[in-house]
């Protein structure tokens, strides 16, 4: 059987997701001053899933790049007294058609949930082949979100998956550029976002078939940089709430786990580092997969209940668009830390 390598024509759509006006490195050595503070949002739990409370600086260890880094304030925080807003996405570009029916109904389900009373203000956006739209109201609301969402006409698709590899581009290239344009958005509003895509994952479009040039490599390093930097600063945390299952073939439930690590230079880009379940790993989010929409949402949406901010002072960068990898300790025994996964600097 022969094998047919993808090559540098069937991702030729991605440079539409490259930054304008120079590399990310150019501007964000415009526009640099004095050293960035690093802010966290620290989600501590024991380990049947319960957020731990009353913890302390003491009991918090932060390592950048494995050496201890001195934290620069610290603050509990109780969601209910701190802004805080929860988005939806429903990503009708990447679920199945006969399974979206089901997710808008447990979606419902959830927002109607307690008379339509929700823990945190509010919205949903809608992904399709030809827009991507936000309902501009955020409201603890339940029933008005509910009621809005189910007179949203999605439609009939263009892009489908008996399309192959060249219909899953044109999907990834919708998909990242929608999560930009949601970056941007919630970018200006105040507070922790948790954005929450309901979705199997867009197409990973990497493996032993998929060949990339040294340029396309850089491409994807620099749109790596791009979204691990906007999505920190518009503090977004990014949940992938999959009701479907494995997404491709070649990324079947956790094969985006190969991508997660973080991403040093341009040479081991691959389209995989810019997957939905990676973004979220590396946002401090989490990648759940069961039929049960409705207990994913609330699991998801119990972070902002109890957790830790921390910033602390970024470390002069030695080169252009390095990575720092960041971990969180907690002294008390049986609890785990979950938190941005690291960010990119500049000298």
């Amino acid at each position: 059987m022969s094998v047919i390598k993808y090559t540098s024509a069937a991702i030729v759509a991605f440079n539409l997701l490259l930054p304008t006006g120079g590399s990310f490195a150019q501007q964000a050595a415009a526009t640099s001053g004095a050293a960035e503070k690093i802010q966290l949002d620290v989600d501590v739990t024991t380990t049947k899933g319960q957020p731990a409370a009353s913890l302390t600086e003491k009991d918090f260890t932060l390592l950048d790049n494995k050496t201890q880094r001195p934290i620069s304030s610290f603050t509990p925080v109780a969601g209910k007294e701190a802004p805080v807003e929860v988005v939806i996405v429903v990503d009708s570009v990447n679920t199945p058609y006969v399974n979206l029916s089901y997710q808008r109904d447990q979606i419902a389900k959830y927002l109607r949930a307690n008379d339509g009373v929700l823990p945190y203000p509010t919205t949903f956006a809608v992904l399709t082949d030809t827009n991507f739209r936000l309902y501009n109201e955020s409201t603890k609301n339940g029933m008005v979100l509910a009621n809005a969402l189910d007179k949203t006409e999605i439609g009939l698709r263009t892009i489908n998956r008996s399309q192959g590899f060249y219909g899953a581009s044109d999907r990834l290239t919708l998909s990242l550029n929608a999560l930009r344009e949601l970056t941007a958005m919630e970018a200006k509003r105040p507070g922790r976002k948790l954005v929450l895509w309901v979705s199997p994952g867009w197409p990973l479009l990497s493996g032993p078939r998929v060949e990339m040039s040294s340029k396309q490599q850089n491409q994807v390093f620099q749109n790596v940089i791009t979204y691990s930097t906007e999505m920190r600063k518009a503090n977004i945390t990014l949940y992938s709430v999959n009701s479907w299952g494995a997404n491709e073939s070649v990324g079947q439930a956790f094969y985006f786990e190969s991508f997660v690590a973080g991403l040093k230079k341009p040479g081991d880009a691959q389209l995989g580092d810019l997957a939905l379940q990676v973004l979220a790993t590396q946002s401090g989010g989490l990648v759940l997969n069961s039929s049960d929409v409705i207990g994913m949402f609330k699991q998801c949406v119990a972070d902002a209940d109890s957790y830790y901010r921390i910033t602390f002072d970024q470390p002069p960068a030695d080169k252009p668009d390095e990575y720092h990898q960041i971990q969180v300790k907690v002294a008390e025994g049986g609890l785990v830390a979950r938190t941005r996964q690291g960010y990119y600097t500049q000298p």
